[in-house]
């Protein structure tokens, strides 16, 4: 990476030295904190302006979140978002930023301009890095105003999921611009599915103030547990795989993230993206490749 300013390397320090732990547990506690009847819409209203949320897309009045963490991980009225149907259509994992895109090379994915991160230890699953390497792949950054539910981009089966144990550091623009291999050193959970666009990992990144990560396909995943608090990687593989629908829920961010989707080369096709692009969940971000454009793009 370029040579960072003074304010920048003071903050970089800052950050590596601080508590982030104790930190992200104290922001969750609080934002489990109930909020008296009375004045909870009020509550909510101010947060929803300060953080610049549209509250109108919530699935519930404000009134009816018993706290921040509730509301913060509202679902959506039915009609805030459409999920394209289309059956050769990728759609969006989630509402936010686009940080990096492109194709993994030479098993490199990149988090800025001059700084590369491996997908293998992003994924710590080697057998899996090998079958996405070369395919594309979508960051995007989750802001507090953003929608913290993270859906799946593609029909398929999951299959498993990995959680990597790490550190929290924060995950905005600066912290990336800063702080090398920023993601695969931070707490992260893997989601494996398999479908017609083969493999797809959806990797949702932890950071300073994320309380936990739940995933909606299994009840048992709930990383702020002391079973996931661990110093080694958990591995789950299922069975009977479990299906999920394009846009169908994957996980919660409780407070908020990264995402990173990474696609099996040669069949899907994503769309062109800048770093700072928005992006909504269930638009189309890129297409699956049929059969013949699958061995056409391997010939070429």
């Amino acid at each position: 990476m370029a040579s960072l300013p003074l304010s920048s390397r003071a903050a970089r320090t800052a950050w590596r030295i601080a508590p982030k732990r104790a930190l992200s547990g104290a922001i969750g506690w609080g934002a489990r904190i109930g909020i008296p009847g009375s004045i909870r819409a009020q509550v909510l209203a101010r947060f929803a302006r300060w953080y610049g949320i549209d509250a109108s897309e919530a699935e519930k009045s404000l009134a009816d979140y018993r706290d921040v963490d509730d509301f913060f991980t509202r679902r959506l009225r039915p009609s805030a978002r459409g999920v394209d149907s289309s059956p050769d259509t990728v759609v969006s994992p989630a509402d936010g930023t686009v940080i990096e895109s492109g194709l993994v090379t030479d098993g490199h994915l990149m988090q800025v301009k001059g700084a590369l991160f491996e997908l293998d230890e992003l994924l710590a699953n080697g057998d899996a890095a090998r079958r996405l390497a070369g395919g594309a792949y979508l960051i995007t950054y989750l802001s507090p105003r953003d929608y913290h539910r993270v859906h799946a981009p593609v029909a398929g089966v999951v299959t498993g999921w990995h959680h990597v144990p790490g550190t929290l550091f924060p995950v905005g623009a600066k912290s990336v611009g800063r702080e090398p291999m920023l993601f695969i050193s931070n707490e992260r959970f893997v989601t494996l599915m398999e479908g017609t666009a083969g493999l797809c990992a959806v990797v949702m990144v932890a950071a300073v103030g994320v309380g936990h990560i739940t995933a909606a396909y299994d009840d048992d995943v709930a990383t702020h547990h002391r079973t996931f608090r661990r110093a080694r990687v958990r591995y789950a593989r299922y069975d009977e795989p479990r299906p999920l629908e394009k846009g169908g829920e994957i996980g919660t961010f409780h407070l908020g993230s990264t995402t990173i989707a990474v696609f099996e080369p040669g069949h899907v096709d994503l769309n062109t993206f800048a770093p700072g692009d928005a992006t909504k969940m269930g638009e189309v971000i890129g297409r699956v490749l049929t059969p013949i454009q699958t061995a056409l793009t391997e010939i070429c």
